[in-house]
Protein backbone atom coordinates (compact mmCIF):
# COMPACT_ATOMS: atom_id res chain seq x y z
CA UNK A 1 0.00 0.00 0.00
CA UNK A 2 1.79 3.47 -1.13
CA UNK A 3 1.23 6.87 0.25
CA UNK A 4 0.69 9.98 -1.52
CA UNK A 5 2.68 12.94 -0.68
CA UNK A 6 1.55 16.63 -1.37
CA UNK A 7 3.58 19.71 -1.67
CA UNK A 8 2.25 23.01 -1.28
CA UNK A 9 4.20 26.39 -1.49
CA UNK A 10 1.78 29.26 -0.10
CA UNK A 11 3.15 32.21 0.73
CA UNK A 12 4.89 31.99 4.25
CA UNK A 13 4.08 28.52 4.67
CA UNK A 14 5.35 25.30 3.72
CA UNK A 15 3.22 22.35 4.25
CA UNK A 16 3.46 18.50 3.76
CA UNK A 17 0.40 16.62 3.23
CA UNK A 18 0.55 13.22 3.93
CA UNK A 19 -2.59 10.98 2.09
CA UNK A 20 -2.79 7.38 3.20
CA UNK A 21 -4.84 5.43 0.47
CA UNK A 22 -7.07 3.08 2.05
CA UNK A 23 -7.05 -0.13 0.52
CA UNK A 24 -10.40 -1.34 -1.62
CA UNK A 25 -13.45 -2.86 0.43
CA UNK A 26 -12.90 -6.64 0.35
CA UNK A 27 -15.52 -8.64 -2.51
CA UNK A 28 -17.99 -10.86 -0.90
CA UNK A 29 -16.65 -14.06 -0.19
CA UNK A 30 -17.62 -16.97 -2.63
CA UNK A 31 -17.37 -20.78 -0.69
CA UNK A 32 -16.50 -23.66 -3.04
CA UNK A 33 -17.41 -27.04 -1.93
CA UNK A 34 -17.55 -27.57 1.69
CA UNK A 35 -17.04 -23.74 2.14
CA UNK A 36 -18.64 -22.11 5.24
CA UNK A 37 -22.11 -20.30 3.97
CA UNK A 38 -24.96 -18.82 5.33
CA UNK A 39 -27.57 -18.36 1.77
CA UNK A 40 -27.40 -19.90 -1.44
CA UNK A 41 -25.26 -16.65 -2.57
CA UNK A 42 -22.46 -17.71 -0.51
CA UNK A 43 -22.09 -20.54 -2.82
CA UNK A 44 -20.12 -20.72 -5.99
CA UNK A 45 -21.70 -22.37 -9.19
CA UNK A 46 -24.34 -24.54 -8.98
CA UNK A 47 -23.38 -25.45 -5.53
CA UNK A 48 -26.12 -24.89 -2.37
CA UNK A 49 -25.89 -23.99 1.44
CA UNK A 50 -26.59 -27.68 3.25
CA UNK A 51 -25.80 -27.40 6.99
CA UNK A 52 -24.00 -24.23 6.74
CA UNK A 53 -21.68 -26.01 3.94
CA UNK A 54 -21.44 -25.24 0.26
CA UNK A 55 -22.29 -28.98 -1.87
CA UNK A 56 -23.96 -30.47 -4.46
CA UNK A 57 -27.50 -30.04 -5.28
CA UNK A 58 -28.69 -33.78 -4.58
CA UNK A 59 -31.55 -32.85 -7.05
CA UNK A 60 -30.07 -31.68 -9.98
CA UNK A 61 -29.05 -34.99 -12.06
CA UNK A 62 -25.07 -35.14 -13.00
CA UNK A 63 -24.52 -32.53 -10.59
CA UNK A 64 -21.36 -33.92 -8.47
CA UNK A 65 -18.97 -31.15 -8.56
CA UNK A 66 -17.67 -31.86 -5.00
CA UNK A 67 -18.29 -35.45 -4.80
CA UNK A 68 -15.86 -36.29 -7.72
CA UNK A 69 -17.53 -38.95 -9.41
CA UNK A 70 -20.12 -40.12 -12.07
CA UNK A 71 -23.84 -40.81 -10.69
CA UNK A 72 -25.14 -44.37 -10.98
CA UNK A 73 -25.29 -45.34 -14.82
CA UNK A 74 -28.75 -46.74 -13.63
CA UNK A 75 -30.04 -43.26 -12.84
CA UNK A 76 -32.59 -42.24 -15.40
CA UNK A 77 -35.27 -40.91 -13.38
CA UNK A 78 -36.39 -37.85 -15.57
CA UNK A 79 -39.58 -35.87 -14.80
CA UNK A 80 -42.83 -37.41 -16.25
CA UNK A 81 -44.47 -33.89 -16.76
CA UNK A 82 -45.15 -30.67 -15.26
CA UNK A 83 -47.76 -29.80 -12.60
CA UNK A 84 -48.78 -25.69 -12.62
CA UNK A 85 -49.93 -25.12 -9.21
CA UNK A 86 -50.63 -21.13 -8.17
CA UNK A 87 -48.80 -20.01 -10.92
CA UNK A 88 -45.86 -22.24 -10.38
CA UNK A 89 -44.80 -24.84 -12.63
CA UNK A 90 -43.31 -28.35 -10.55
CA UNK A 91 -41.75 -31.39 -12.11
CA UNK A 92 -43.84 -34.62 -12.27
CA UNK A 93 -41.50 -37.97 -11.06
CA UNK A 94 -42.89 -41.45 -11.97
CA UNK A 95 -39.50 -42.99 -10.49
CA UNK A 96 -36.91 -42.30 -7.62
CA UNK A 97 -32.90 -42.81 -8.16
CA UNK A 98 -32.44 -46.45 -7.46
CA UNK A 99 -32.28 -47.74 -3.99
CA UNK A 100 -29.00 -48.92 -2.29
CA UNK A 101 -27.03 -49.62 1.05
CA UNK A 102 -27.03 -45.96 1.88
CA UNK A 103 -29.56 -43.87 -0.77
CA UNK A 104 -29.29 -40.24 -0.57
CA UNK A 105 -32.27 -38.41 0.34
CA UNK A 106 -33.69 -35.01 1.74
CA UNK A 107 -35.48 -35.43 5.14
CA UNK A 108 -38.76 -33.42 5.02
CA UNK A 109 -41.09 -33.78 7.74
CA UNK A 110 -45.17 -34.46 8.22
CA UNK A 111 -47.71 -34.48 10.28
CA UNK A 112 -49.41 -37.63 10.32
CA UNK A 113 -52.23 -37.24 12.65
CA UNK A 114 -55.84 -35.97 11.84
CA UNK A 115 -55.84 -32.58 10.25
CA UNK A 116 -51.91 -32.08 9.97
CA UNK A 117 -49.84 -30.92 6.82
CA UNK A 118 -49.95 -34.28 5.68
CA UNK A 119 -54.07 -34.28 4.40
CA UNK A 120 -55.94 -37.43 3.77
CA UNK A 121 -55.39 -40.77 6.00
CA UNK A 122 -52.11 -42.73 5.40
CA UNK A 123 -52.70 -45.00 1.96
CA UNK A 124 -50.93 -48.14 3.36
CA UNK A 125 -53.71 -48.41 6.31
CA UNK A 126 -55.89 -45.79 5.96
CA UNK A 127 -55.48 -44.57 9.31
CA UNK A 128 -53.80 -41.26 10.81
CA UNK A 129 -50.96 -41.87 13.06
CA UNK A 130 -49.36 -39.54 16.18
CA UNK A 131 -46.65 -37.65 15.98
CA UNK A 132 -44.35 -39.49 18.23
CA UNK A 133 -44.88 -42.36 16.19
CA UNK A 134 -41.40 -43.58 13.66
CA UNK A 135 -43.20 -43.50 10.69
CA UNK A 136 -42.42 -41.89 7.13
CA UNK A 137 -44.09 -41.54 3.25
CA UNK A 138 -41.88 -42.23 0.31
CA UNK A 139 -41.63 -40.21 -2.81
CA UNK A 140 -44.06 -42.19 -5.61
CA UNK A 141 -40.91 -43.98 -7.11
CA UNK A 142 -39.42 -45.37 -3.99
CA UNK A 143 -43.00 -46.13 -2.50
CA UNK A 144 -43.17 -48.47 -5.42
CA UNK A 145 -47.13 -48.96 -5.83
CA UNK A 146 -47.04 -49.41 -1.74
CA UNK A 147 -44.84 -52.37 -2.13
CA UNK A 148 -43.12 -51.03 0.94
CA UNK A 149 -45.99 -50.52 3.18
CA UNK A 150 -45.66 -51.63 6.51
CA UNK A 151 -41.87 -52.15 5.76
CA UNK A 152 -38.63 -50.39 8.29
CA UNK A 153 -36.06 -48.17 6.59
CA UNK A 154 -33.04 -47.21 7.86
CA UNK A 155 -32.65 -43.76 8.14
CA UNK A 156 -29.24 -41.99 8.80
CA UNK A 157 -28.10 -38.58 9.10
CA UNK A 158 -25.21 -36.42 8.73
CA UNK A 159 -24.57 -36.85 12.39
CA UNK A 160 -24.13 -39.70 12.06
CA UNK A 161 -27.34 -40.99 14.31
CA UNK A 162 -29.38 -43.66 13.01
CA UNK A 163 -33.22 -44.50 13.40
CA UNK A 164 -35.63 -47.22 12.56
CA UNK A 165 -39.47 -46.25 11.13
CA UNK A 166 -41.55 -47.54 9.27
CA UNK A 167 -43.36 -46.45 5.91
CA UNK A 168 -47.17 -45.81 5.93
CA UNK A 169 -48.08 -43.34 3.16
CA UNK A 170 -46.48 -41.88 -0.18
CA UNK A 171 -45.35 -38.64 -0.81
CA UNK A 172 -47.05 -38.37 -3.92
CA UNK A 173 -44.39 -37.10 -6.92
CA UNK A 174 -47.34 -36.88 -9.75
CA UNK A 175 -50.14 -35.37 -7.79
CA UNK A 176 -50.94 -32.27 -5.72
CA UNK A 177 -51.98 -28.93 -5.27
CA UNK A 178 -55.60 -30.49 -4.20
CA UNK A 179 -57.48 -31.18 -0.66
CA UNK A 180 -56.22 -34.64 -0.64
CA UNK A 181 -52.86 -33.74 -0.57
CA UNK A 182 -53.54 -30.63 1.76
CA UNK A 183 -52.60 -27.88 -0.83
CA UNK A 184 -49.33 -28.94 -1.50
CA UNK A 185 -47.18 -29.50 -4.61
CA UNK A 186 -45.83 -33.00 -5.69
CA UNK A 187 -42.63 -34.04 -3.38
CA UNK A 188 -39.63 -34.45 -4.81
CA UNK A 189 -38.47 -37.75 -6.08
CA UNK A 190 -36.01 -38.64 -3.33
CA UNK A 191 -38.18 -37.50 -0.48
CA UNK A 192 -38.37 -39.27 3.15
CA UNK A 193 -41.19 -37.81 4.98
CA UNK A 194 -40.79 -38.22 8.31
CA UNK A 195 -42.78 -37.80 11.59
CA UNK A 196 -41.94 -35.26 14.49
CA UNK A 197 -40.25 -38.74 16.27
CA UNK A 198 -38.08 -39.52 13.44
CA UNK A 199 -36.58 -35.84 13.60
CA UNK A 200 -36.48 -35.92 17.40
CA UNK A 201 -34.91 -39.28 17.43
CA UNK A 202 -32.32 -38.23 14.82
CA UNK A 203 -31.55 -35.28 16.71
CA UNK A 204 -32.41 -33.14 14.15
CA UNK A 205 -34.17 -29.49 14.16
CA UNK A 206 -37.25 -29.40 12.70
CA UNK A 207 -37.15 -26.07 11.96
CA UNK A 208 -34.45 -26.62 9.34
CA UNK A 209 -36.88 -28.12 7.21
CA UNK A 210 -35.13 -30.12 4.82
CA UNK A 211 -32.23 -31.93 6.04
CA UNK A 212 -30.00 -34.64 3.59
CA UNK A 213 -29.71 -38.40 5.05
CA UNK A 214 -29.42 -41.40 3.42
CA UNK A 215 -31.42 -44.85 4.05
CA UNK A 216 -31.84 -48.30 3.27
CA UNK A 217 -34.12 -51.02 3.57
CA UNK A 218 -34.00 -52.09 7.55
Amino acid sequence: MANLVLVLLLPGLFLIINIISLPPLPARAISSCNGPCKSLDDCTGQLICIEGKCNDDPDQVGNNICKGSPPPKDNKCQPSGTKNCNGKSFSQFKCSPPVTSSTRALLTNNDFSEGGDGGGASSCDESFHENSERVVALSTGWFDGGSRCGKMIKITASNGRSVEAKVVDECDSVNGCDAEHAGQPPCKNNIVDGSDAVWNDLGLNIDDGVVPVTWSMA
